[in-house]
């Protein structure tokens, strides 16, 4: 028999392995330290919690939990992400909340409702990798805007949009941005909004990580100073409880709300039943922000220890954000290092970390890195700076040499 000829969509030429998924299989192994994921300390995990839970979803509520639901989800669920949305002083009806399988599904259904093949949309520079390769699969073409430590940078992104009259979203991740830790100041916040309106462009704020505030007031979201009803929202509870349930929102305008929901009909009918339902139990029985506060406590020593470490032990030309809440701080060497080579002498070495090149949608800029601080114990974070300080030094006395 003569091999198969499968045809897969062209599309499907735009689609590579996630560099991070693929490094998180090498990093599995015993004695290896590992920067590289975006995961939560499973640690903090309230296990004993969910135990009770689910047992209470189960013997009250058992048929219910393992039915099918509506598709823009369990009820409770949304009134209680509306009184959550609060905290970042945003106002929304329980009718403008659609649950989803994580927020990475609201990023794919958003590259289906506004992307045709060579669409342009805008995204920070770098962006999140996973927001990306969702992108990607519609393919747009990408105009990346640079961002300072205030967030992207207005006159540039003004640029862009008067030079290009049909773009079709802004995605901006505004606090503790992954992969930089940056968070946008408030007048940023408020020049995007009315750039946007002038310019007429869907935004689409990403919010993962604005609840792993270390520092100061949590800030009023995008969505806050929306006027004209075009910023969509994505949440999650995947950074703030547990990622296993995959249970995230969007929430926006009915016009807006109505595309995500006839997509996630095509998608999957719906999220998960008892997930939606265990969580709106949590939320009821235990106090989240309480639980929140543990998460913040351990994730702001974790923080301070790597960048202590890094001050120490990184040698001159090596510079690092200083984030004040969120998972990352994002290294940026020399122009002659290559941090895709060194991802390589690093694994060697037994610690691992994600290249910068791969958060530029466009490409270029291999001179950065991603250091996650969240997932490590404290006595591996000192050990992982220290083998990535020695494997930074050697390649920057070669390359010196050269």
């Amino acid at each position: 028999m003569g091999s198969l000829s499968i045809k897969f969509a062209k599309r499907m030429d735009n689609i590579r392995a996630s560099e991070i998924r693929e490094l998180l299989k090498i990093t599995q192994k015993p004695g290896y330290i590992s920067f590289g994921g975006g995961f939560p300390a499973p640690e903090l995990f309230p296990v004993e919690e969910m135990i009770n839970i689910t047992s209470k979803v189960l013997l009250k509520n058992g048929t219910k939990a393992l039915q099918y639901g509506p598709t823009e989800g369990y009820p409770p669920l949304r009134e209680a992400i509306c009184r959550r949305m609060e905290k970042i002083h945003v106002n929304m009806a329980p009718d403008n909340i659609l649950i989803t399988s994580g927020s990475q599904q609201g990023l794919d259904f958003a590259g289906k409702i506004f992307i045709n093949p060579g669409d342009k949309i805008i995204v920070e520079k770098p962006s999140y990798l996973g927001a990306i390769n969702a992108f990607k699969a519609y393919e747009p073409t990408f105009i990346d805007i640079e961002m300072d430590d205030d967030g992207m940078i207005i006159e540039d992104l003004e640029i862009a949009l008067s030079k290009n009259d049909d773009i079709r979203f802004i995605y901006v991740i505004p606090d503790f941005q992954n992969p930089t830790g940056k968070t946008w100041s408030i007048e940023r916040r408020k020049r995007l909004i009315e750039l946007a309106n002038k310019y007429d462009v869907v935004i689409i704020e990403d919010n993962p990580y604005g609840e792993l505030r270390f520092e100061g007031e949590i800030l009023p979201a995008i969505k806050h100073f929306d006027t004209e009803n075009r910023v969509i929202f994505l949440g999650t509870f995947s950074k703030i409880l547990c990622p296993g349930l995959r249970v995230g929102w969007v929430a926006a305008s009915d016009e807006l709300l109505h595309k995500f929901i006839l997509v996630k009909q095509g998608a999957d009918l719906q999220s998960s039943t008892i997930a939606q339902m265990e969580i709106a139990t949590f939320l009821n029985e235990y106090d989240i922000d309480e639980h929140i506060e543990k998460i913040k406590y351990v994730y702001r020593a974790r923080r301070n220890l790597m960048i202590d470490t890094m001050r120490k032990e990184f040698p001159e030309g090596a510079t690092f954000t200083y984030p004040n809440g969120g998972l990352f701080t994002w290294v940026t060497l020399p122009e002659f290092i290559n941090t895709r080579e060194l991802a390589v002498k690093a694994l060697e070495q037994m610690v691992a970390f994600v290249p910068g090149g791969s958060f530029y949608a466009n490409g270029g800029n291999e001179r950065s890195f991603r250091c996650n601080y969240s997932c490590m114990d404290e006595e591996n974070i000192v050990i992982g700076v220290k083998r990535l300080a020695n494997v930074i030094n050697e390649e920057m006395m070669v390359k010196s040499l050269i």
